[in-house]
């Protein structure tokens, strides 16, 4: 698990994480959301010891990292995938990390079959592509067996069958009880992989939630109401806005109603004697979602529908 509480993170007059609170929970794959500038990838390194917070803390299994004396059995984190010596090979490079922390050598081997590096082990880290520089990055992380695992934009560089692998194993780490932090900027992989969202937007928590809970909180997440009987459809219009339901009136017999679930439109329906032909939720998506929860906090925003 990790906890954060208070989290802050000041550059002089900037605040880049502004008291962040949260919990990180083992066994689900956690999505880090937000625009860029948000504060994502301070949060993550001061997780990790690398920046000290300005106030708050920052514990893993409730213990700061830099308590840990064997600190890659514990946790494993991608979070730069060029922070290897250009000139050491895959192999030399994970051996290093495995002799600083008391890791058995033949567990390099396992981690780069795992990975798909095993025939390119001794090429020097500086000839791998940004892909096959990111699956070294992962190999990293693995390489201690941790409990607890952060990766920061893992599939940059990787082509479709290499994002579906990382989808998978992110998704075989939770289920094998392990806590597993995922930042992107892949909404629609996002929507694929994880189970729990975390957004912020200029370093302020806009969401903790379920990922089903984000997208039915969304404006765009909505019921499509079609019946043969434009005054029932009336009445039924009448009843939802008692109920502060927002109610679009796309035709005579076809209503669109978001704010209360399915369930309650079509009980509401029945209690009226409304006939309908169909109810069916309008899901949004997570881009959808995820833009209506940062629409405040963007910090570099481009001119719209303005050419060179």
């Amino acid at each position: 698990m990790i906890t954060l509480e208070g989290l802050t993170k000041r550059y002089g007059d900037a605040t880049a994480v502004d008291g962040l609170t949260l919990s990180v929970e083992p066994g689900l794959v956690t999505g880090f959301l937000g625009p860029n500038g948000a504060g994502k990838s301070t949060t993550m390194r001061m997780i990790l010891g690398l920046d000290r917070p300005t106030a708050g803390t920052a514990l893993i299994r409730g213990r700061r990292y830099a308590e840990f004396r064997h600190p890659l059995r514990e946790v494993g984190a991608l979070l730069d995938a060029k922070a290897v010596h250009p000139g050491r090979g895959a192999r030399a490079h994970l051996r290093a990390m495995a002799y600083s922390n008391g890791i058995p050598v033949s567990r390099v081997e396992e981690v780069l079959a795992v990975v798909g590096l095993a025939g390119v082990s001794g090429k020097r880290a500086g000839t791998f592509s940004l892909g096959m520089g990111q699956r070294l990055g992962i190999a990293g992380a693995l390489l201690g067996d941790p409990g607890v695992l952060m990766f920061d934009e893992p599939v940059n560089g990787l082509d479709p069958d290499g994002v579906r692998w990382v989808r998978e194993l992110m998704r075989s780490l939770a289920a094998e009880g392990r806590t597993v932090l995922v930042s992107s900027h892949l909404m629609s992989e996002m929507e694929l992989t994880a189970d729990r969202l975390v957004v912020i937007g200029k370093g302020r928590l806009l969401a903790d939630a379920p990922i089903a809970e984000v997208l039915a909180a969304s404006s765009r997440h909505r019921v499509r109401v079609r019946g043969p009987r434009p005054e029932g459809m009336d009445a039924l219009a009448a009843g939802l806005a008692g109920r502060a339901a927002d109610v679009e009136r796309v035709s005579a017999g076809e209503l669109l109603v978001s704010g209360v679930p399915a369930e309650t439109v079509g009980e509401l329906a029945h209690g009226l004697g409304v006939l309908l032909h169909e109810l069916s939720p309008q899901e949004a998506t997570l881009e959808q979602a995820y833009m209506e929860l940062t629409a405040g906090s963007v910090e570099y925003a481009a001119a719209q529908g303005e050419g060179l």
